[in-house]
Protein backbone atom coordinates (compact mmCIF):
# COMPACT_ATOMS: atom_id res chain seq x y z
CA UNK A 1 0.00 0.00 0.00
CA UNK A 2 2.83 2.41 1.15
CA UNK A 3 5.86 2.80 -0.91
CA UNK A 4 9.07 1.41 0.61
CA UNK A 5 11.19 3.84 2.15
CA UNK A 6 9.14 6.97 1.84
CA UNK A 7 8.04 8.78 4.90
CA UNK A 8 4.31 9.62 4.43
CA UNK A 9 2.79 12.49 6.93
CA UNK A 10 -1.06 12.92 7.10
CA UNK A 11 -3.23 15.97 8.30
CA UNK A 12 -3.27 16.85 12.12
CA UNK A 13 -6.31 17.37 13.78
CA UNK A 14 -9.18 19.35 11.00
CA UNK A 15 -12.30 19.54 13.54
CA UNK A 16 -10.53 21.60 15.70
CA UNK A 17 -8.64 23.65 13.15
CA UNK A 18 -11.62 24.23 11.43
CA UNK A 19 -13.71 25.23 14.67
CA UNK A 20 -11.21 27.29 16.14
CA UNK A 21 -8.91 28.98 13.45
CA UNK A 22 -11.86 29.04 10.86
CA UNK A 23 -14.83 29.74 13.04
CA UNK A 24 -16.79 26.38 11.49
CA UNK A 25 -19.67 25.52 13.18
CA UNK A 26 -19.57 21.56 13.63
CA UNK A 27 -22.71 19.97 15.28
CA UNK A 28 -21.38 16.80 16.61
CA UNK A 29 -17.60 17.26 15.76
CA UNK A 30 -19.03 16.24 12.42
CA UNK A 31 -16.96 17.45 9.64
CA UNK A 32 -19.01 15.71 6.53
CA UNK A 33 -21.92 18.19 6.41
CA UNK A 34 -19.96 20.59 5.51
CA UNK A 35 -19.45 19.43 2.00
CA UNK A 36 -23.00 20.62 1.12
CA UNK A 37 -21.74 23.93 1.26
CA UNK A 38 -19.25 25.44 -1.88
CA UNK A 39 -17.75 27.70 0.40
CA UNK A 40 -17.07 25.51 3.59
CA UNK A 41 -15.68 23.11 0.57
CA UNK A 42 -13.43 25.65 -0.61
CA UNK A 43 -11.91 26.35 3.40
CA UNK A 44 -11.30 22.55 3.32
CA UNK A 45 -9.18 22.56 0.09
CA UNK A 46 -7.56 25.40 1.41
CA UNK A 47 -6.70 23.12 4.68
CA UNK A 48 -5.06 20.59 2.70
CA UNK A 49 -2.98 22.26 0.59
CA UNK A 50 -0.49 23.38 3.91
CA UNK A 51 -0.38 19.69 4.11
CA UNK A 52 0.19 18.26 0.26
CA UNK A 53 2.78 21.67 0.55
CA UNK A 54 4.54 20.01 3.46
CA UNK A 55 4.50 16.66 1.96
CA UNK A 56 6.78 18.49 -1.73
CA UNK A 57 9.09 20.06 0.55
CA UNK A 58 9.99 16.95 2.73
CA UNK A 59 9.64 14.68 -0.46
CA UNK A 60 6.95 12.55 1.37
CA UNK A 61 3.79 11.65 0.29
CA UNK A 62 0.42 11.91 1.95
CA UNK A 63 -2.12 10.22 3.59
CA UNK A 64 -5.64 12.11 2.98
CA UNK A 65 -8.33 10.94 5.36
CA UNK A 66 -11.91 11.71 4.27
CA UNK A 67 -14.12 13.67 6.02
CA UNK A 68 -16.25 10.84 7.48
CA UNK A 69 -15.45 10.33 10.66
CA UNK A 70 -18.50 10.71 12.05
CA UNK A 71 -20.42 10.14 8.67
CA UNK A 72 -22.20 6.77 10.65
CA UNK A 73 -25.55 6.01 11.33
CA UNK A 74 -26.11 7.36 15.11
CA UNK A 75 -24.16 10.22 14.30
CA UNK A 76 -25.53 10.86 10.73
CA UNK A 77 -29.41 10.26 12.05
CA UNK A 78 -28.43 13.13 15.00
CA UNK A 79 -27.54 15.00 12.25
CA UNK A 80 -30.80 14.50 10.27
CA UNK A 81 -29.10 12.09 7.74
CA UNK A 82 -31.16 9.16 6.20
CA UNK A 83 -29.23 6.14 5.36
CA UNK A 84 -29.64 7.23 1.51
CA UNK A 85 -27.99 11.02 2.18
CA UNK A 86 -25.28 9.32 4.62
CA UNK A 87 -24.31 7.08 1.57
CA UNK A 88 -23.96 10.23 -0.52
CA UNK A 89 -22.22 12.15 2.13
CA UNK A 90 -19.65 9.40 2.87
CA UNK A 91 -19.51 9.19 -0.99
CA UNK A 92 -19.07 13.18 -1.32
CA UNK A 93 -16.40 13.08 0.76
CA UNK A 94 -14.20 10.88 -1.57
CA UNK A 95 -15.34 12.57 -4.46
CA UNK A 96 -13.32 15.38 -2.96
CA UNK A 97 -10.27 14.11 -1.96
CA UNK A 98 -10.03 12.50 -5.33
CA UNK A 99 -10.21 15.81 -6.79
CA UNK A 100 -7.44 16.95 -4.95
CA UNK A 101 -5.39 14.58 -5.19
CA UNK A 102 -5.78 14.80 -9.17
CA UNK A 103 -4.83 18.45 -8.57
CA UNK A 104 -1.85 17.46 -7.02
CA UNK A 105 -0.25 15.14 -9.49
CA UNK A 106 3.78 15.42 -8.11
CA UNK A 107 2.94 14.51 -4.91
CA UNK A 108 2.08 10.60 -3.95
CA UNK A 109 -0.99 11.21 -2.19
CA UNK A 110 -3.09 7.71 -0.93
CA UNK A 111 -7.06 8.19 -0.19
CA UNK A 112 -8.47 7.06 3.87
CA UNK A 113 -11.78 6.05 3.75
CA UNK A 114 -11.75 7.14 7.57
CA UNK A 115 -14.12 5.70 10.07
CA UNK A 116 -14.87 6.47 13.49
CA UNK A 117 -15.98 4.84 16.72
CA UNK A 118 -19.95 4.57 17.06
CA UNK A 119 -19.82 6.54 20.34
CA UNK A 120 -17.69 9.12 21.74
CA UNK A 121 -14.20 8.61 21.12
CA UNK A 122 -13.24 9.23 24.09
CA UNK A 123 -15.16 6.51 25.83
CA UNK A 124 -16.52 3.22 25.01
CA UNK A 125 -20.01 3.60 25.29
CA UNK A 126 -22.81 1.16 24.69
CA UNK A 127 -20.42 -1.59 23.35
CA UNK A 128 -21.28 -3.88 20.75
CA UNK A 129 -20.01 -7.55 19.93
CA UNK A 130 -17.94 -7.84 16.91
CA UNK A 131 -20.22 -9.14 15.26
CA UNK A 132 -22.54 -6.41 16.06
CA UNK A 133 -19.78 -3.78 15.24
CA UNK A 134 -19.04 -5.16 11.86
CA UNK A 135 -22.83 -5.13 10.56
CA UNK A 136 -23.11 -1.77 12.07
CA UNK A 137 -20.29 -0.16 10.21
CA UNK A 138 -20.63 -2.20 6.87
CA UNK A 139 -22.79 0.60 5.05
CA UNK A 140 -20.56 3.20 5.45
CA UNK A 141 -17.34 1.41 5.10
CA UNK A 142 -19.03 -0.37 1.41
CA UNK A 143 -20.21 3.10 0.50
CA UNK A 144 -16.20 4.54 0.87
CA UNK A 145 -15.05 1.51 -1.14
CA UNK A 146 -17.89 2.25 -4.14
CA UNK A 147 -16.84 5.58 -4.03
CA UNK A 148 -12.93 5.03 -4.10
CA UNK A 149 -10.89 4.79 -0.96
CA UNK A 150 -7.33 3.19 -1.63
CA UNK A 151 -7.86 1.76 2.28
CA UNK A 152 -10.43 2.14 4.96
CA UNK A 153 -8.87 3.86 8.68
CA UNK A 154 -10.38 3.78 11.29
CA UNK A 155 -9.75 6.61 14.22
CA UNK A 156 -10.15 6.60 17.97
CA UNK A 157 -11.08 3.36 18.59
CA UNK A 158 -11.81 2.43 22.64
CA UNK A 159 -11.93 -1.25 22.40
CA UNK A 160 -11.34 -4.64 20.97
CA UNK A 161 -14.44 -5.68 19.43
CA UNK A 162 -15.19 -2.40 17.44
CA UNK A 163 -12.07 -2.87 16.21
CA UNK A 164 -12.38 -6.62 15.34
CA UNK A 165 -15.93 -5.73 13.62
CA UNK A 166 -14.29 -3.15 11.39
CA UNK A 167 -11.49 -5.13 10.02
CA UNK A 168 -13.84 -7.98 9.07
CA UNK A 169 -16.30 -5.46 7.79
CA UNK A 170 -13.12 -4.03 5.40
CA UNK A 171 -12.42 -7.14 4.76
CA UNK A 172 -15.43 -8.13 3.11
CA UNK A 173 -15.00 -5.21 0.68
CA UNK A 174 -11.71 -6.47 -0.45
CA UNK A 175 -9.31 -3.03 0.84
CA UNK A 176 -6.58 -2.56 3.31
CA UNK A 177 -7.75 -2.23 7.08
CA UNK A 178 -5.85 -0.01 9.30
CA UNK A 179 -6.72 0.67 13.25
CA UNK A 180 -6.21 3.25 14.95
CA UNK A 181 -6.66 2.95 19.02
CA UNK A 182 -7.34 5.71 21.43
CA UNK A 183 -5.51 5.78 24.72
CA UNK A 184 -5.84 7.03 28.10
CA UNK A 185 -3.26 9.39 30.00
CA UNK A 186 -1.71 5.92 31.71
CA UNK A 187 -1.24 4.84 28.27
CA UNK A 188 -4.29 2.31 27.95
CA UNK A 189 -7.41 2.12 26.10
CA UNK A 190 -10.81 3.82 27.35
CA UNK A 191 -11.59 0.08 27.81
CA UNK A 192 -8.79 -0.74 30.86
CA UNK A 193 -6.91 -2.88 28.10
CA UNK A 194 -3.34 -2.19 27.60
CA UNK A 195 -2.54 -1.41 24.32
CA UNK A 196 -0.20 -4.31 23.23
CA UNK A 197 -3.31 -6.60 24.53
CA UNK A 198 -5.44 -4.60 22.11
CA UNK A 199 -3.21 -5.38 19.13
CA UNK A 200 -2.59 -8.72 19.68
CA UNK A 201 -6.13 -10.01 20.62
CA UNK A 202 -7.21 -7.94 17.28
CA UNK A 203 -4.93 -9.51 15.53
CA UNK A 204 -5.41 -12.91 16.65
CA UNK A 205 -9.22 -12.80 16.07
CA UNK A 206 -9.02 -11.18 12.69
CA UNK A 207 -5.85 -13.21 11.30
CA UNK A 208 -3.62 -10.38 11.71
CA UNK A 209 -6.54 -8.79 8.94
CA UNK A 210 -4.71 -5.27 9.60
CA UNK A 211 -2.44 -3.40 7.07
CA UNK A 212 -0.97 -2.11 10.58
CA UNK A 213 -1.94 -0.02 13.75
CA UNK A 214 -1.72 3.59 14.97
CA UNK A 215 -2.36 5.52 17.98
CA UNK A 216 -4.29 8.68 18.04
CA UNK A 217 -5.64 11.53 20.10
CA UNK A 218 -3.12 11.04 22.96
CA UNK A 219 -0.22 13.23 23.37
CA UNK A 220 3.12 11.40 22.62
CA UNK A 221 3.86 11.53 26.58
CA UNK A 222 0.75 9.48 27.38
CA UNK A 223 2.01 5.77 25.98
CA UNK A 224 5.79 6.37 26.07
CA UNK A 225 6.02 4.62 28.95
CA UNK A 226 4.25 2.21 27.96
CA UNK A 227 6.62 1.62 24.41
CA UNK A 228 9.56 1.85 26.32
CA UNK A 229 8.69 -1.13 28.84
CA UNK A 230 6.70 -3.23 27.15
CA UNK A 231 9.32 -4.90 24.04
CA UNK A 232 8.39 -7.20 21.47
CA UNK A 233 6.89 -8.09 18.41
CA UNK A 234 3.62 -5.96 18.96
CA UNK A 235 5.67 -2.84 18.57
CA UNK A 236 6.57 -3.38 14.70
CA UNK A 237 2.45 -3.28 14.27
CA UNK A 238 2.72 0.30 14.64
CA UNK A 239 3.34 2.24 11.83
CA UNK A 240 1.89 5.58 12.38
CA UNK A 241 0.94 8.38 15.59
CA UNK A 242 -1.25 10.95 15.34
CA UNK A 243 -0.71 12.41 18.92
CA UNK A 244 -2.74 15.31 20.35
CA UNK A 245 -1.16 18.81 20.96
CA UNK A 246 -2.24 18.68 24.35
CA UNK A 247 -1.20 16.52 27.37
CA UNK A 248 -4.61 17.20 28.73
CA UNK A 249 -6.55 14.06 29.76
CA UNK A 250 -9.43 13.12 27.44
CA UNK A 251 -12.05 14.53 30.03
CA UNK A 252 -10.32 17.18 30.30
CA UNK A 253 -10.42 18.12 26.85
CA UNK A 254 -13.98 17.95 26.69
CA UNK A 255 -14.32 20.72 29.59
CA UNK A 256 -12.01 23.14 28.26
CA UNK A 257 -13.48 25.83 26.20
CA UNK A 258 -10.17 26.98 24.52
CA UNK A 259 -8.20 25.31 22.16
CA UNK A 260 -4.59 23.55 23.55
CA UNK A 261 -2.15 23.80 20.59
CA UNK A 262 0.55 23.14 23.11
CA UNK A 263 3.74 23.62 21.97
CA UNK A 264 4.86 22.03 18.37
CA UNK A 265 8.42 22.36 18.62
CA UNK A 266 8.13 20.80 21.88
CA UNK A 267 5.44 18.41 20.60
CA UNK A 268 7.49 17.35 18.09
CA UNK A 269 10.90 16.70 20.28
CA UNK A 270 8.01 14.43 22.53
CA UNK A 271 7.39 12.84 19.52
CA UNK A 272 10.46 12.20 17.95
CA UNK A 273 11.54 10.21 21.28
CA UNK A 274 8.79 7.34 20.55
CA UNK A 275 11.03 6.66 17.41
CA UNK A 276 13.33 4.30 19.02
CA UNK A 277 10.78 2.16 19.89
CA UNK A 278 8.69 1.85 16.86
CA UNK A 279 11.05 0.41 13.90
CA UNK A 280 7.92 0.79 11.33
CA UNK A 281 7.13 4.05 12.43
CA UNK A 282 6.77 5.24 8.27
CA UNK A 283 3.39 7.39 8.98
CA UNK A 284 3.60 10.92 11.00
CA UNK A 285 0.39 12.59 11.69
CA UNK A 286 -1.52 14.70 14.53
CA UNK A 287 -5.23 15.39 15.70
CA UNK A 288 -6.58 17.34 18.33
CA UNK A 289 -4.98 21.14 18.59
CA UNK A 290 -2.43 20.29 16.20
CA UNK A 291 -1.86 21.88 12.16
CA UNK A 292 0.93 21.93 9.60
CA UNK A 293 3.03 23.56 11.84
CA UNK A 294 2.94 20.70 14.35
CA UNK A 295 3.67 18.34 11.55
CA UNK A 296 6.37 20.61 9.87
CA UNK A 297 8.07 20.35 13.58
CA UNK A 298 7.69 16.81 13.37
CA UNK A 299 9.19 16.23 9.86
CA UNK A 300 12.15 18.25 11.22
CA UNK A 301 12.38 16.22 14.27
CA UNK A 302 12.18 13.04 12.74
Amino acid sequence: MLQNDRLYITDGGIETVLIHHHGLDLPCFASFPLLADEDSTQVVRRYFEDYIALAERNNAGLLMDTLTWRANPDWGEQLGYSAEQLAAANKRAVQLAREIRDAHPLVPILISGCVGPRGDGYEPGELMTAGEAEDYHSAQIAALAEAGVDFITALTLTYVDEAVGIARAAQRTGLPVVISFTLETDGRLPSGQALRSAIEETDARTDSAPTYYMVNCAHPTHFASVLAEDAGPWRERIHGLRPNASKKSHAELDESPELDEGDPAEWAADYAALRPHLPNLEIVGGCCGTDHRHLAEACAAL
